[in-house]
């Protein structure tokens, strides 16, 4: 008879109904909870509806007739309470492993007595997520406290998952998941326990979100629930509870687009109305199930609470000859995550690791840990998200600590802190049980930092295990028997090595291994380390092109350690080094994100001597950086002496002129690029008497610098830690010029028009669109900024509530382009035709032609930079039609051109056949 993962890929498979719901009707009473085995036990057990699997089996077995007789393909067992934690409330601890095992055989033979070669019945086993979390604190007053811990769960866990198999079910369901480190214990524990019986059995997943943002109840996005599931073997993932078919409609498309496994839908009937109850009926509910098997969206559909037999059975038609879902391709890219995903992609450039909050290398972070001052520790890892970093590193490694204990304390303090908790945590330490704890205090999928050959092949496959247990990625030292790797063969040789170990060995997804190949001091003044930086950048080639997936890091501050004191020639140094390192393939470090010199502020004669060190161009090389410093030093005292100043030398080792005595434009732009607020207060009051209004300060001095940043990241001289900053001192500068931009706006009376301005789903950057909504406001626009993540549903819904003029959509990253179509779709979907606004770094006039404009019926305009949306909004408010007919005939036109030009490029198969032959 066929299993569960063939017939999926057939056809839409029917899962059954509620259970309590369901229960509720049949008008139970105390003694029916009870029964003689537990008649004298102490408190109510009335609703405990997991009891009944061994009080009234009948019950149990009645329910899962009258699904399996409606057309159910897959019965879920009584058992979503069946572990000790739940029980108990009730005192029953003793008696959970029991009514697992009893709801899994009663469903069993059911299901046995239901099935046949052409329809057989399957059963999975129900896990609940209890009711308590792992991640959040039950005292508000002490968010590291925890009422669960996920050695506890393991453990209640354990009983129930061995009971559901030995009692025979063919999957298991892990559902109405709220918090993700609940469900990465049941994953953990499922896992573990199949190895034990010597079985395999589906892992399915379903989450309940808590909110139209699309969150679980513990702060997750489903993109980040999606990374941290992704390195386990997960069979299905779907939602239920919390809302009805129609709400849940635009996050199952998130999850078909995003998630590489099958997809699940057991809603509500419909939301709760004010009584507590569900309004759907099997009617009213099953052609809004439709419209999720006619989109293409799930391979598994039934109800939740509120359904019943009868619903189960108007879905059953539904499914009837449609076409499943084909799951997506896993992702090809890194996926880490805390509260939102990080998708490495190429855009992403580099991942800055925030080094700060390491007891080993912040002396302020150690003694703030010692003084149990954990408020202000918390602000130095704010501070290093606010600044940059993509990843924040812990460590507690030191003698005078209780490393694991602080580590623990400290990662549940973070989880109560959204600013902090949304970026993924690196792990570190060079104690495997400090890791390990750490590893069960994190719901998103983290990086353990790090794993080695250095105790050998034995120690490095177990650690690699654990980390693939707990669901994370990795660092990887070059580090063997023998010791540190210190040139580039030995560096290549670890390496290779290891990633064969890791991939062909252990199964790990070779995107989640992050090797360091060793960042060493050089210019120490001993001959032999002079190499190591370009060893290592020669390192990191071989490695990208060489072990595909795998990505490279290192500790830069170690690159500069014999320049200790003199700042600017460090971050000069690190500068250097990174511009060089990130082009062969160098996509993660750990940096102070905070830094101020970019590799474009670096003179030509300074570069010229710090790249002979980096590049092992010269051999005198040392001698002359060592030269350098010390006059940079000189300098600098010097300064200090006549001004009083102090600093390491200006970001280009020079005495600048005096900094007033520069045009106020050019002090605004080097302001924004440099990401320094110092003076802003001052310039912008300054430029204020110099141009006619506020808004011309935006549209120019701060825009020239805005594109000067943009031209810099895409050349590579800065990277995105750099380019938040300056995005925070543009918000800086737009602030203080708020108030007046405020006053000639109510001076000028009448609305232009409503817009309504949205970054996409998937997208947190709003560089452009707050520029956009200032300059926009200024030419008197009511602006609606739905801020960032916005999902298409969200959009489409605000402006028709708000009867909005245009639509303004913004991203940065290369998804959204694809999510700006799916935006464009819906508005044309909900009948809307107002013009549609398309900005931001990653976005084209081609890919507006190709993609977004043949799917919507209104205009669509891409905007080239911020300054122009205000003078095409103009254009589009007074002559839309025109505008309209202009844009159908260029993008028809940029259609042509682009089809032809596809047309003249020869397949490879062509091609090679028109290749040169030198022998003929």
């Amino acid at each position: 008879m066929k299993g569960l993962n063939d017939i999926i890929q057939d056809r839409i498979l029917i899962l059954d109904g509620a259970m309590g719901t369901k229960i509720q009707t049949y008008g139970l009473t105390e003694s029916d909870f009870r029964g003689d085995r537990f008649k004298d036990a102490v408190g109510q057990m009335k609703g405990n509806n997991d009891m009944l699997s061994l009080t009234r089996p009948d019950i149990i077995e009645d329910i899962h007739r009258q699904y399996l007789l409606a057309g159910a393909d897959i019965i879920a067992t009584n058992t979503f309470s069946s572990q000790r934690i739940s029980q108990a409330d009730y005192g029953l601890e003793e008696a959970a492993r029991d009514m697992a095992y009893e709801g899994a055989r009663i469903a069993r033979a059911v299901a046995d007595e239901f099935s046949t070669k052409e329809k057989p019945r399957f059963v999975a086993g129900s896990i609940g997520p209890t009711n308590k979390t792992c991640s959040m604190s039950p005292d508000v007053s002490n968010p590291a406290a925890r009422d669960l811990t996920y050695d506890e769960l393991f453990v209640a866990y354990q009983e129930q998952i061995e009971a559901l198999i030995e009692g025979g079910v063919d999957a298991l369901l892990i559902e109405t998941i709220f918090d993700t480190l609940n469900a990465k214990v049941a994953i953990d524990v499922a896992q573990q326990v199949m190895v034990t019986k010597k079985v395999k059995l589906p892992i399915m997943l379903s989450v309940t979100v808590s909110d139209l943002a699309g969150r679980t109840l513990s702060g997750q996005t489903l993109e980040a629930f999606l990374a941290s599931v992704s390195s386990y073997p997960i069979f299905s993932i779907g939602l239920n509870c919390s809302f009805g078919a129609t709400q849940m409609k635009p996050f199952l498309r998130e999850l078909a687009k995003k998630a590489p496994y099958y997809i699940s839908a057991y809603p509500n009937a419909g939301l709760p109305n004010s009584m507590g109850l569900y309004d759907e009926t099997a009617e009213t509910m099953a052609p809004k199930m439709g419209e999720l098997v006619d989109e293409g969206l799930v391979n598994i559909i039934g109800g939740c609470c509120g359904t019943d037999e009868t619903f189960i059975a108007q879905y059953v038609p539904l499914v009837k000859g449609k076409k499943p879902h084909v799951p997506v391709e896993k992702p090809q890219t890194m996926w880490l995550s805390g509260l939102e995903l990080l998708d490495v992609t190429p855009e992403v450039q580099f991942v800055n690791v925030g080094e700060r909050c390491n007891v080993a290398g912040s002396r302020k972070f150690l003694r703030l840990i010692k003084e149990k001052s954990y408020e202000e520790a918390l602000s130095i890892a704010r501070k290093q998200v606010a600044d940059g970093a993509l990843v924040i590193d812990v460590n507690m490694d030191d003698g005078l600590l209780d490393a694991k204990a602080e580590m623990v304390n400290f990662l549940n303090m973070i989880a109560s802190e959204p600013d902090i908790a949304r970026v993924p945590v690196m792990i570190d330490s060079s104690d495997w049980d400090v890791i390990r704890a750490g590893l069960k205090c994190v719901q998103g999928k983290s990086i353990v930092n790090s794993i080695s050959l250095k105790e050998g092949e034995d120690k490095f496959i177990e650690h690699a295990r654990d980390v693939m247990r707990y669901g994370a990625a990795v660092v990887v030292m070059c580090f063997d028997e023998q010791g540190q790797a210190t040139t580039y063969d030995r560096r290549i040789e670890i390496a290779e090595r290891a990633y064969h170990l890791l991939v062909e060995k252990v199964g790990m997804n070779p995107l989640d291994i992050i090797f360091d190949p060793n960042v060493l001091a050089v210019a120490t003044g001993m001959e032999e380390h002079d190499a190591y930086a370009a060893d290592f950048i020669k390192a990191t080639d071989w490695i990208h092109r060489n072990l595909p997936g795998a990505h490279v890091s290192g500790g830069v501050s170690n690159l500069s350690f014999s320049f200790r004191g003199n700042n600017y020639i460090r971050e000069a140094m690190h500068a250097a080094f990174l511009y060089h390192a990130i082009q062969k393939g160098m996509d993660f470090g750990i940096v102070n994100p905070s830094t101020r010199v970019t590799y474009e502020d670096i003179p030509k004669d300074q570069l010229d001597i710090i790249e002979d060190v980096i590049l092992y161009r010269r051999k005198d090389a040392a001698e002359r950086l060592i030269e350098l410093a010390a006059k940079i030093a000189e300098e600098a005292d010097k300064r200090r002496q006549a001004d009083g100043t102090d600093n390491n030398g200006s970001v280009n080792g020079h005495q600048e002129e005096s900094r007033t005595a520069r045009p106020v434009e050019e002090r605004l732009a080097y302001a924004l690029i440099k990401g320094i607020g110092d003076y802003l207060e001052e310039d912008l009051h300054e430029a204020l008497k110099c141009f006619p209004h506020a808004v011309d300060i935006i549209e120019g001095p701060l825009m020239n610098g805005m594109n000067t940043v943009g031209q810099l990241f895409g050349e590579g001289k800065m990277f995105l830690p750099q380019v938040v900053k300056t995005a925070r001192t543009m918000k800086q500068a737009v602030g203080i010029l708020q108030p007046y931009i405020e006053a000639e706006k109510a001076e000028s009376g009448k609305s232009a028009g409503r817009v309504l301005l949205a970054t996409v789903k998937g997208d947190v950057h709003d560089i452009g669109k707050n520029i956009v909504g200032v300059v926009m406001a200024c030419n008197n626009y009511d602006i609606i900024d739905m801020g960032v993540m916005v999902p298409a549903e969200q959009i489409v819904r605000k402006a028709k509530e708000e009867h909005v003029d245009m639509v303004g959509l913004s991203g940065l990253i290369t998804p959204s382009l694809e999510e700006m179509v799916n935006v464009a779709t819906e508005l044309q979907r909900a009948g809307m035709n107002i013009p549609i606004m398309i900005g931001g770094a990653t976005t084209s006039e081609l890919h507006v032609a190709l993609k977004i404009a043949p799917v919507y019926g209104g205009p669509v305009v891409w905007m080239k930079d911020a300054s122009q949306n205000a003078l095409v909004a103009s254009r589009l408010m007074t002559d839309g039609q025109q505008v309209g007919k202009e844009l159908t005939e260029r993008y028809q036109h940029l259609r042509e051109e682009y089809h032809q030009e596809q047309e003249r490029l020869l397949t490879l198969e062509e091609a090679r056949k028109n290749k040169l032959n030198l022998f003929e």
